[in-house]
């Protein structure tokens, strides 16, 4: 008969953004627990809050599946001497097998006999088996652990209880100096401990003591409590998942609240108030029809209603504090000239052993400069972010980013616009930061995106110059997500991106100058490249792109990131056409023979060494395509040397390259690295895998 069964572990309060990540890797644990013990089940439910973990499994089967396994051994002529005998190897192989040899079997595999045994196993019953539990809560893994009392045992915090039931039976087992038991325990300031007698009492059991177990329900409630409050009051509220999510996790008992703060803090920007609200106070802000922001807030209490009034004031009277200090922050920090806050940034380091961040704004304006031209940014659109360079970074040293960090950008475009700097120069001072997660939002601007290109930039060439370069564990000043953001700005604006020139170019002014910018940068342009191009098979994965076309077009001699991304999502769309096979093969010949070419030998073609009219006719075709080459897209490249299979069908037909002639061999051999050249430039097609 089939069972149910509950499995929770109680805990001292996790961190709320641990608590999903870790309700998910217990049910992951569980499941794998038991496939690999078979034992059969119909669903598995989770449950967390902040002080618990727990899952259900409904159904489980009462005892393990039974076995048959059949388990080859040596050959038989190993298996079997000369006179016929068991040998030692045979006798070893049953013994294993907890067998005889009066158990062994012969088969034939592949023209050759083996011993074979066929074992069966009885499965234990489930009671017995799910004891292993145990480790499969030791198991689990956190971003941070914490060891308590004399034990060694680490965990994300201290364990207080473990419930572990079968229907009603409890399932015995140890971890530490807690035995599983039937007991657990209801809200900390609500609720009381609490007995189940089954595993279906479990959910309506917690509740009577003020827990909601199940965390979408507690979510639920949050939001219809929150539109309620919001419909009641005429607000519009935009519930943000993410807080929602925070907040889900940080109670047992969900009851929402509205609060109050002063007008006059409306005075302040609106960023530095949600700022105040959702990061540090984990309130949710809400608006007027027109979407402005206005004086009250919805909150989550752990807990009643009862003295309700108490926690709101209690509320109202921390935001306010906040909210204070913000607008005497914003008061102030508009008193100072941006000038003087770029001046103090030659005080503040970047990185010891790279500079200030003045010194680091100096170079960014050279870059900025250099990647804007490659981009063709207008003469205006130049101007703005020269001036955007020259300030981009002051906001660091204003009291509100000194105590509101995240506003980083933010107040820096607030500021500047209130000094009278362009809007399109305020908006870059913001935009240069994005993005500011791997998949986060991109700069929208062109002067915004070419800024937050060259600081990334500078970042990655400093740290390279000083050795400070990323291992596969450790990238302590994430040079990787600042590349990643580098492509993906690039692939957005679809700019023409020629790193490899644009790095010579930067390379060449910086170092002119190492005296003014605090820094010579190394050649270590090998290292850079291949760092960014790691960010680039990335970028193509995410895409849903074949792994041996990204290696196709990573090692293609292509210079423009803008190509590669280009080349890549050709090749996507061509690999399923019929035509594919046979153009890819063709083009492959012509690759790998070029690879013969010795690079003394003439780059010239010598018309007048042809033998026959394939030579001509692919010649050319060829110089008709070269003219054009290089003013083309890369999909009217690939289209035209696509068209050339019927001629390198005929050509290599005729023509045999590597004939003892010495002047005839070399003119076939410059003619198809003349074709190969062209064939890399859009990616290294033998990496193509065609079958």
């Amino acid at each position: 008969m089939a069972k149910d069964l509950l499995l929770e572990i109680g805990l001292e309060e996790m961190p709320a953004q641990v608590v999903t990540s870790s309700m998910k890797q217990l049910k992951q644990k569980t499941v794998k627990f038991l496939e690999e013990h078979q034992l059969s089940y119909a669903s598995i439910e989770t449950f967390s809050t902040p002080r618990r973990l727990a899952i259900k499994v409904t159904k489980l089967s009462e005892r393990q599946e039974d076995r048959k396994e059949e388990i080859k051994g040596p050959t038989k002529k190993i298996a079997i001497d000369a006179q016929g005998n068991w040998t030692k190897a045979a006798e070893g192989f049953v013994r294993g097998q907890k067998m005889t040899t009066e158990d062994i079997t012969f088969k034939e595999l592949k023209g050759v006999e083996y011993v074979y045994v066929t074992k069966y196993t009885r499965g234990k019953p489930t009671k017995e088996v799910l004891t292993g539990l145990a480790e499969v809560v030791k198991s689990l893994t956190f971003p941070v652990t914490m060891h308590w009392a004399n034990f060694d045992f680490e965990y994300i915090r201290p364990i207080h209880w473990l419930v572990a039931l079968l229907d009603d039976e409890v399932i015995p087992f140890e971890i530490l100096d807690l035995k599983t038991d039937r007991n657990s325990y209801g809200h900390r300031f609500l609720g009381e401990a609490v007995s189940f007698s089954h595993v279906k009492e479990y959910e309506e059991k917690l509740q009577e003591q003020f827990v909601m177990a199940a965390p979408y329900k507690r979510k639920e409630m949050i939001r219809q409590q929150a539109i309620e409050l919001a419909t009641k009051n005429h607000w519009h509220l935009d519930l943000d998942e993410d807080l929602l999510e925070e907040v889900t996790n940080l109670v047992e008992y969900p009851t929402v609240f509205s609060g109050d703060f002063d007008e006059k803090y409306l005075s302040v920007p609106e960023e530095v108030l949600v700022t105040s609200m959702k990061e540090h106070q984990r309130y949710f802000e809400v608006r007027n029809d027109q979407g402005c922001l206005l004086p009250h807030f919805l909150s989550v209490r752990n807990g009643d209603r009862v003295k309700l009034e108490n926690v709101i004031r209690g509320n109202q009277k921390v935001l306010t504090a906040r909210l204070e200090d913000a607008e005497f922050f914003y008061n102030e920090d508009r008193k100072i000239p941006i000038a003087a806050c770029v001046e103090k940034l030659k005080t503040v380091t970047f990185h010891e052993k790279i500079g200030s961040i003045y010194e680091k704004m100096q170079r960014v304006q050279v870059i900025a400069r250099i990647v804007g031209e490659s981009v063709g940014l207008t003469v205006t659109e130049l101007t703005n972010l020269q001036r955007a360079a020259e300030i981009y970074k002051f906001d660091l040293v204003t009291n509100m980013v000194g105590e509101f960090p995240e506003l980083q950008g933010i107040m820096g475009e607030n500021y500047a616009l209130l000094a009278g700097e362009s809007p399109a120069v305020a908006t870059a001072i913001k935009e240069h930061y994005r993005p500011i997660s791997s998949e986060g939002e991109l700069p929208e601007t062109n002067i915004g995106a070419v800024l937050a290109i060259a600081d990334k930039l500078d970042s990655i060439f400093s740290f390279f110059t000083v050795g400070m370069i990323p291992s596969s564990s450790n990238d302590p000043y994430a040079l990787r997500r600042q590349a990643y953001g580098i492509v993906r700005i690039i692939e957005a604006k679809r700019w023409a991106f020629p790193l490899i020139h644009l790095q010579d170019e930067i390379d060449r002014v910086i170092n002119e100058d190492k005296i003014r910018f605090g820094i010579e940068l190394a050649n270590g342009q090998n290292e850079v490249i291949e760092f960014i191009k790691g960010r680039l098979r990335q970028l193509l994965t995410t895409k849903q792109i074949r792994h041996d076309v990204i290696d196709a077009v990573l090692n293609a001699n292509q210079k423009d990131l803008t190509n590669i991304f280009a080349a890549a999502q050709l090749f996507k769309e061509q690999v399923e056409d019929e035509t594919f096979k046979p153009s890819m093969e063709a083009l492959t010949r012509v690759v790998n023979l070029a690879k013969k070419a010795h690079q003394e030998m003439p780059a010239e073609i010598d018309p007048s060494l042809f033998e026959n009219e394939a030579e001509k006719e692919l010649y050319q075709a060829v110089q008709s395509i070269r003219k054009q080459f290089e003013n083309q897209t890369i999909e009217e490249n690939y289209e035209q040397l696509v068209a050339l299979r019927p001629l390198i069908d005929a050509y290599f037909d005729q023509t045999m390259v590597m004939v003892d002639h010495p002047s005839v061999r070399n003119n076939r051999l410059a003619q198809l690295k003349q074709m190969a050249d062209m064939i890399l430039s859009i990616a290294s097609f033998d990496q193509l895998i065609t079958k």
